[in-house]
Formats: structure tokens, C-alpha cells, sequence
């Protein structure tokens, strides 16, 4: 699918988008509050969290590519909400998308495969963490049906000051 003046694939993570599905969220460890993690990552680290996410079930990893160079521009992904059995059918959502390919409708094309390849599971909800400000990430979230059900105020504390995360839910 054309986006910008690229041609974009989406298509599940596999085992060899580890370094790289790596160095993209370390950007925003370092970089940004859009993350809570204030320590970046080696690869090894990142294993565990990758290979939680299989090729079907409701926890889903999908990366979106650059069709020509392979390039990673971004990741969505769907994981447990809560540990306890009773939030099985609940799942928390994220995307994450690479600096420069922002604006583009990666994280779109992220969302829709990735709302696509759930909608034959047993689920029915999926929650969105979105730290304060982040219009972008607002508006991607509200144009997929997710609707504000609150705030936790001053909730996490990255460089030097507190923010707030506003939480999204949406029917499965």
C-alpha cells in the first residue's frame, strides 16, 4: 500500500526484526515520555517480550516495512491487559513508529492488520495507555473506535517531571 512515497508491507514480527524493533523503541526510551521505560535496551533483553508474541493468539506483534529496503517503520502490538485469568479477553494495544515515517499512515496500517488478525480471537476489549500530551496518538486510537474512559494524573515520572496517561478502550 503506497504511504508517502514509499510502498508499505505489514506483515507479522519474526525473530529477525529483534535488533531493530529494538533500536526503534530505545528512541523513545530515551527520547520521549510516549514510554515509561527510562533505561534503553539490548537486543538479548528484548527476546522474551518478542517471543511473546506468536504468529496467532491474541498477543500479536505486527511490523510495518519499507517494501524496497526492508526497513522497520514501525511495530503494533497487542498484549496481556492484566495477569489474572479473569482479563484473558482483554488485551492492551500499542504502536510505536519510526521517527521519520511518522505522518505517513504507518500506524494505521499497523492498527487495521493488527485489529484484522484479532478479530477471530476470543477477545472483548482492547486498552490504550497514551501519555500526555499525544495528539497524534489521540487521534489514531479515537479514528479506530477507542473512546476516553479516563486519566491517571501525574502517574508515571520520566525527566524530571510527572505525566499524565489518559486510557482508551474499544469494543472487540
Amino acid at each position: 500500500m503506497p504511504t508517502g512515497h514509499k510502498e508499505v508491507q505489514v506483515r507479522p514480527g519474526v525473530e529477525g526484526d529483534l535488533a531493530a524493533l529494538t533500536d526503534l523503541y530505545n528512541h523513545y526510551v530515551r527520547e520521549t515520555p510516549i514510554t515509561f521505560d527510562t533505561t534503553v535496551f539490548a537486543p538479548e533483553e528484548r527476546r522474551p517480550w518478542l517471543l511473546s508474541h506468536p504468529v496467532d493468539g491474541p498477543h500479536r506483534l505486527m511490523v510495518a516495512t519499507d517494501a524496497h529496503s526492508q526497513e522497520i517503520l514501525g511495530y503494533a502490538t497487542s498484549g496481556p491487559h492484566r495477569a489474572k485469568p479473569a482479563y484473558s479477553t482483554s488485551v492492551e494495544v500499542t504502536v510505536y513508529v519510526a521517527p521519520h515515517a511518522g505522518r505517513r499512515g504507518v500506524g494505521t496500517l499497523l492498527y487495521r492488520a493488527l485489529f484484522d488478525a484479532l478479530s477471530g480471537e476470543d477477545l472483548h476489549r482492547a486498552y490504550a495507555g497514551i501519555a500526555q500530551p499525544n495528539e497524534a496518538s489521540t487521534r489514531l486510537h479515537e479514528r479506530f473506535g477507542f473512546r476516553h474512559v479516563g486519566t491517571y494524573r501525574e502517574v508515571g515520572r520520566k525527566f524530571g517531571r510527572y505525566w499524565d496517561v489518559a486510557w482508551y478502550e474499544k469494543a472487540l
